[in-house]
């Protein structure tokens, strides 16, 4: 699988999810948590930057609209942008529009079995209608903020949204 630099191998017993908004305020899941959470799933098609994609994938993870519901209850205001957050280092940038109305998830489960570290597990980001990059591997975090940002890869060149059927790759990109 594609990535920056090695896999990193997170264990459930120290993995925790986050969502930040822009005064700090935190929730926090553990993993025992976070997989109580109501569940959903979602068969899609996946389109990578490097120009392949893969058709009727089947995922199942907790909805970005159950993770912004559960944080508002507990404080956490939800502005425009996330900024996805994960293990290494790695840094992406999503609309919330993008994430929320169903269009989102926190995916733990890939055709049927818990998603390997290679394919971004313990839990990946899944934004499956944008390049697959902005379906961040190993996310730990989801930082909303008011203005976008660029991500890792974004500010090495990338587009800032990443619509694979305008094929926005590179800035510059329609």
């Amino acid at each position: 699988m594609l990535s920056a630099d090695p896999t990193p191998r997170t264990s459930l017993a120290q993995w925790d999810f986050v969502l930040r908004d822009t005064d700090g305020v935190t929730v926090r899941w553990n993993w025992d948590e976070f997989s109580a959470l109501p569940r959903t799933s979602l068969t899609t098609d996946i389109h990578c930057v490097t120009k392949w994609s893969k058709f009727g994938t089947r995922w199942e993870g907790v909805s970005i609209d159950t993770l912004v519901g559960e944080a508002a209850k507990r404080g956490v205001a939800a502005t425009a942008y996330v900024m996805a957050m994960s293990d290494g280092g790695y840094t992406t940038n999503v609309p919330v529009a993008d994430l929320t109305q169903g269009k989102g998830m926190i995916a733990f489960i890939y055709e049927g079995a818990p998603l390997d570290p290679e394919h971004g597990g313990p839990a990946r980001l899944l934004v499956p209608h944008l390049y697959f990059w902005k379906s961040a591997k190993w996310v730990r975090e989801l930082r909303f903020m008011p203005t976008d940002q660029p991500g890792f890869w974004e500010s090495l060149g990338y587009h800032m949204y990443g619509d694979p059927w305008r094929e926005q790759r590179y800035t510059g990109d329609p």
